[in-house]
């Protein structure tokens, strides 16, 4: 967390710093290591805490550091090295930790723990299981690739989605503009004529000028409907809700299963070829599956544990498709489970970027085509007194 600290230089200056530390007294020991005196310290709240920097990101720091260990860096003048060139104030506070940790004779996997909100548990275990290879390069190179390839799913979820989303933001406001400002204009003209409308015409003159009556009152409701829509999305996602909405609806329930499968394959993957056990590669990646692939997953160890081969215990708890479940048995013949793990994840990202070009390809013209039968059905409606006055005056 970020803190404030109010330092005191030994030529009397009064300085103010931002330090990132895990508690008060790490900020402090960081403040003294620099030869300064704490004179007041406190953490950082709310806006402020947002505005003094974002962790690094964990990539670019895993691509920089494995650029420097190959060129022949030792782990300790690598870190120096990217603190020499590192100006936020969150990142270099972030790296002072590691080195602090390293000079003091601790293993880097232990230096990453005491910082589990930068370093997930997935990347202290292949640091830990590199260790014990002196094998440090390969194992960041294992996750920058692994990393990569869950953002470029994720990617393409995302990108499929902007587009959808923009129709209906566009679409939903031009027929509200319809709604609260054409349509009153109109009902004007027409109550004036002193003609019968026809009933749907009737209505939507009527819906027009109730919204432009209430306008304030149903821009508000309308925001605080999103609000509680964003809100209920994001606790649903927090508590793994979304996934299993998402995994009953047809068609999608079965996607959605195997984009887990396939983020479950590669984790494991990777973990394997990392030298990790399967047994602790399954314990590592529980806190990263959803609840009801979690408690296939403690299942299928229990299993293993007794003495079944992965493929069975997968099977049994409903980890596996066809195609995977025959190659986890030709990994299990050939003891090369790590890569056809891999090789099973990358089936299955073909597969759902297969699907999501399908799935785009269909919808977006649904989409567009519901967007314009909406509107062109309320500028129809709001021409047709006119249409009748036209055949009546032929």
């Amino acid at each position: 967390m970020q803190f404030e600290v109010r330092t005191l230089s030994p030529d009397m200056s009064i300085d103010r710093l931002l330090i990132d530390g895990r508690d008060e007294a790490d900020a402090r020991r960081q403040v003294e290591a620099r030869g300064l005196y704490v004179s007041a310290i406190r953490p950082l709240r709310g806006p402020l805490r947002a505005s003094a920097g974002k962790a690094m990101s964990l990539v670019l720091f895993s691509q920089e550091l494995l650029a420097l260990l190959t060129a022949g860096l030792g782990v300790v003048e690598a870190l120096e090295a990217l603190l020499e060139k590192e100006g936020s104030p969150a990142t270099r506070g972030v790296l002072e930790r590691l080195l602090s940790g390293l000079r003091e004779g601790r293993r880097l996997s232990a230096v990453l723990a005491d910082q589990p909100q930068l370093f997930p548990p997935l990347y202290v275990g292949i640091v830990k299981a590199a260790e014990g290879t002196s094998d440090l390069p390969r194992a960041l190179a294992r996750y920058i690739d692994y990393q990569q390839r869950i953002d470029l799913v994720r990617g393409k979820i995302v990108s499929a989605a902007i587009y959808p989303c923009i129709l209906l933001l566009v679409g939903g406001g031009v027929s509200l503009f319809l709604i609260a400002y054409v349509v009153p204009r109109f009902a004007e003209v027409y109550q004036g004529a002193g003609r019968n409308l026809p009933w749907m015409s009737q209505m939507m003159l009527s819906w027009g000028q109730f919204a432009a009556q209430h306008t304030s009152a149903l821009l508000g409701g309308l925001a605080l409907a999103l609000a509680v829509v964003v809100l209920g999305v994001r606790r649903l996602l927090a508590r793994g809700g979304l996934v299993r909405l998402l995994g009953r609806l047809p068609g999608i329930g079965e996607r959605v299963r195997i984009y887990e499968l396939s983020r479950l394959y590669l984790t494991l993957g990777m973990l394997s070829e990392g030298g990790i056990t399967i047994v602790h590669a399954i314990e590592t990646v529980q806190g990263m599956v959803s609840a009801s692939v979690r408690e296939g997953l403690q299942a299928a160890r229990g299993m293993i544990e007794a003495g079944l081969p992965l493929s069975a215990a997968f099977e049994a708890n409903g980890l596996t498709t066809p195609i995977s479940l025959r190659m986890l048995r030709v990994g299990e013949r050939t003891g090369d489970m790590g890569p056809m793990l891999t090789q099973s994840a990358a089936f299955y990202d073909g597969e759902i970027s297969r699907w999501i070009d399908r799935f785009t390809r269909t919808f977006e013209p649904m989409l567009m085509a519901a967007i314009g039968l909406v509107v062109g059905a309320i500028v129809v409606l709001l021409y047709m007194p006119i249409f009748d006055l036209a055949g009546e005056m032929s």
